[in-house]
């Protein structure tokens, strides 16, 4: 009589060790899952933070060239805009989605000052060559525009370096669409059989023209990289992405789509996309799901 009662408490207890150890080996997972997302997230940030530094300084180094006022006023105001938000930057913790998302479309706005006043600083370097070319008489009559851009003609190396940042690409318009099984869109991930991540490579007419490949990751509400789409290059690491694409960029507005087909278990919460290209993180954005 008692073998009988012992047994089936001797399986039940074998079922609850079995099952207690299944629990630590899940969320030994999820921490490494979650360690691998924050170290994704404090690289981000340092790079942003290194970019900003970066402007700043071409910011300082641009206006000890320059000798015409209004210009240095404009350029001083910029430099510190760009010094202010490297300092909110620095005050702000990498897992704050919300503050670095902000700061990452200052970023891209700072990025695209900086590359207007570098077009126009060659624009006045042409100018100052063409200037030369005249006869004395045309001269005279830019005498006052000779001086505002004498010595420019010795910034051209130093012009080719910040050409060379300006020229990173941007991704904006990102969307991410779960649709069925009739190819509808829906917000409900149990009901998602594809996804499709659609975005536009801003134009840029400083950036390199050519086949770009566009590496699209989407990261899921526990950490984990959806698909297998293939693995790159980034920050002296290699990383997997959902999906790719080749696209050829004439630095025009350039609107590209891409699709990955569903082959695992999806749940509802938070998805972020991340977009690369040419090395760099030229996108991201959060997306909510049922």
């Amino acid at each position: 009589m008692k073998a009988k009662i012992w047994i089936p408490m001797a399986i039940l207890l074998a079922a609850l060790v079995g099952c207690v150890a299944w629990l630590y080996t899940r969320l030994d997972k999820q921490q490494e899952e979650n360690k691998n997302l924050q170290e994704l997230a404090a690289i981000d940030k340092q790079e942003m933070e290194n970019e900003y530094t970066q402007f700043a300084n071409q910011y300082e180094e641009m206006i000890t060239k320059i000798s015409n006022d209004s210009i240095v006023a404009q350029l001083t105001a910029e430099q510190e805009k760009t010094q202010r938000l490297l300092a909110e930057l620095k005050r702000t913790k990498a897992d704050d989605a919300r503050e670095i998302t902000r700061l990452k479309k200052e970023l891209a706005t700072c990025r695209a000052v900086i590359r207007s006043y570098v077009l126009e600083i060659d624009s006045l370097n042409r100018l100052n060559q063409n200037l030369v070319a005249e006869n004395t008489q045309i001269r005279g009559q830019y005498e006052e525009a000779t001086k505002q851009i004498e010595g420019l003609s010795t910034e051209k190396a130093s012009l080719s370096e910040k050409v060379a940042i300006a020229a990173q690409l941007d991704a904006t318009v990102i969307s991410m669409t779960p649709k069925n099984k009739h190819n509808k869109a829906t917000d409900k991930m149990d009901k998602c059989k594809s996804i499709q991540v659609s975005f536009t490579i801003a134009k840029n007419v400083t950036a390199r023209s050519g086949m770009k490949t566009c590496y699209v990751r989407i990261t899921s509400p526990t950490g984990t990289t959806l698909g297998n789409g293939g693995s790159f290059s980034y920050e002296n690491r290699t990383i997997t992405c959902t999906m790719k694409k080749e696209v050829e960029y004439g630095g025009q507005e350039t609107p590209v789509t891409t699709y990955w087909n569903v082959t695992q278990a999806l749940v509802g919460g938070t998805y972020q996309v991340s977009i690369f290209a040419d090395g760099q993180l030229i996108g991201s954005k959060s997306f909510a799901f049922k």
